[in-house]
């Protein structure tokens, strides 16, 4: 392996719990493509977001290699991984407003407050959200709540997206709309994404390859 292959490149990796193998995985996904991993409740989907993302519990025994771009992701601390991660739920601050919510996530390196917001709030606009800087987060639609947790992930400069059935809770039309959104976005930074989900629509809305395991196997 060398940095000269670019996206997720996915190696042996095997996730046992207490003996029992729930995932044997090998998998690459191309700079802005999708690999979706289906199964139902509690068949171990989470838990390989958990392996690349570098919190996996450690009840969980795992082996194999991810990397990104050539970088090797299993040698890092999670916070060293930049791996970008929407959850269910848009898990926004509620003592934050809604541009600081996004300013959050924005690298230490980037300087002054006044940068900061202006990142943040550009974020905002690129989503229509550009009038709603100063919000609570607790007066936001769904929707916009979803919004606004996609633009702090991208705002970190990710390597990658893990979505955790990030759409689920959304009703039809918003959920289309969402997976427009975040997967026109990963396309246009070239991030590889890997998507966990139950919902055979997410799968057809990705594109690319899917996996399933555990009783959908």
């Amino acid at each position: 392996m060398t940095a000269m292959h670019k996206g997720l490149w996915l190696r042996d990796v095997a996730i046992d719990l207490a003996g029992v193998r729930l995932i044997a995985l090998d998998a690459e996904v191309a700079p802005g493509a999708v690999l979706t991993v289906m199964g139902p409740s509690g068949s171990g989907k989470s838990t390989l977001l958990a392996f690349i993302g570098g919190f996996l519990d450690p009840v969980f025994t795992a082996r194999g290699e991810a990397r990104v771009d050539g970088v090797d992701l299993t040698a890092l601390p999670a916070e060293e991984r930049r791996a970008g991660i929407l959850f269910q739920d848009p898990l926004l601050f509620p003592h934050l407003s809604v541009a600081a919510n996004v300013a959050f996530a924005i690298p230490r390196h980037e300087k002054g407050r006044s940068r900061r917001r202006a990142i943040a709030e550009a974020a905002l606009g690129e989503v229509g959200l550009a009038d709603f800087a100063a919000r609570d987060p607790a007066t936001l639609s769904g929707g916009q709540k979803a919004r606004v947790a996609l633009m702090r992930t991208l705002v970190s400069h990710p390597r990658l997206l893990l979505l955790d059935e990030p759409f689920s809770k959304l009703d039809a039309t918003l959920r289309g709309h969402m997976r427009s959104l975040v997967f026109d976005r990963a396309r246009a930074a070239g991030l590889p994404v890997v998507l966990v989900t139950h919902d055979k629509a997410d799968a057809e809305a990705a594109g690319g390859a899917c996996v399933r395991i555990g009783d959908d196997a």
